[in-house]
């Protein structure tokens, strides 16, 4: 996409499953787009007013168990069988003109996702939204769990800190580090805060938002990465981002997080500026706590697409009805 073109909204969304765990090592991860969906996604989505919806369907995985640690990265090659097929499917959906929806999963699949709509928009802006900054390498992380690592394999200024990937052939780390941005931080490694502080990478963490609100968070953040207004926004969104209370059912959950109500409120801005391009909602995990836990998560992740889709806290107008009756109530 050119520099000088002028991004208009799109009214046209497509949604994407990617029921994948493999990035991490808690079972119940992958049922999420099962969940989400049965919740009422498409449908929820459909009332909004204006917005095309169209299912793309979930992206096929494998099942395969064995686990092949390579380079302290736990089931790699499912990760990047996962990812490839991924990226393929967001660049797919972006090219229809849709803005590309994914529910994941763990937060591996970002990897797919930037990817995916980098081919297509090489100007982009990242927002990752997230109580952790994912951005260690193989030789930082102490899990080994490819989650903790998608921004590392993303941007090109880390590059040359990785070793040789077999199986990641497909992926080429292109996306530099200073079209990101970090909200909701309050977990983060001694390697991933002199990564954020060696490239400046703009970052609110949650004390930031606690001093400046979130609508002046968000405002600054995006004014750093795109001065200009011109560049599509990606939003990758970790459920963990939201305080434990208000989602519990994830995998890493930190207490001190965001409101849902500050998350509405982030997603309203974003969707304000039109530019608004792909978004994941990941790590909901519905096999954790019971099920007042599981409905309160997947209710404050559709609240999330919703707001950042379009979602009105007014109500839509009414169709087909231009003039309202006005009823004379008498005092008497």
């Amino acid at each position: 996409m050119s520099q000088n073109t002028i991004l208009k909204p799109l009214n046209r969304v497509g949604v994407i499953g990617v029921p994948f765990e493999k990035g991490q090592k808690k079972y119940g991860v992958s049922i999420a787009p099962a969940a989400v969906r049965a919740a009422g996604l498409i449908d929820e989505l459909k009332e909004i007013d204006g917005l095309d919806v169209k299912d793309f369907g979930d992206i096929e995985t494998s099942s395969c168990e064995n686990n092949v640690n390579v380079n302290n990265m736990n089931h790699l090659p499912l990760v990047s069988a996962c990812n490839k097929n991924l990226s393929e499917r967001v660049s797919h959906v972006l090219k229809d003109g849709r803005i590309a929806v994914t529910v994941g999963g763990d937060h591996s699949i970002g990897v797919g996702t930037v990817d995916g709509h980098y081919n297509v928009n090489e100007d982009m802006i990242l927002i990752w939204v997230d109580a952790h900054a994912d951005i260690n390498t193989n030789k930082t992380s102490e899990s080994g769990s490819v989650h903790g690592m998608p921004v590392a394999l993303l941007v090109r200024e880390l590059s040359d800190y990785w070793p040789y990937l077999p199986t990641m052939d497909w992926q080429v780390p292109r996306f530099s580090i200073k079209n990101l941005g970090y909200i909701g931080l309050r977990s983060v490694d001694k390697y991933e805060r002199l990564a954020i502080e060696k490239y400046n990478v703009p970052t609110f963490t949650m004390e930031d938002v606690d001093l400046h609100g979130v609508e002046k968070s968000i405002t600054h953040l995006l004014k750093v990465l795109d001065p200009e207004n011109r560049k599509p926004i990606h939003v990758s969104f970790d459920i963990d981002s939201l305080d434990a209370l208000e989602a519990p059912s994830t995998g890493t959950p930190v207490r001190g997080g965001l409101t849902l109500r500050e998350a509405i409120k982030l997603m309203e801005i974003i969707h304000a500026t039109g530019r608004l391009r792909a978004i994941d909602l990941v790590e909901i995990n519905p096999a954790i706590g019971n099920e007042n836990d599981r409905k309160r998560t997947i209710e404050a992740g559709l609240c999330v697409l919703k707001a950042a889709l379009g979602f009105s806290r007014k109500g839509s107008p009414p169709k087909g009805i231009t003039d309202l009756p006005i009823q004379t109530i008498s005092n008497n």
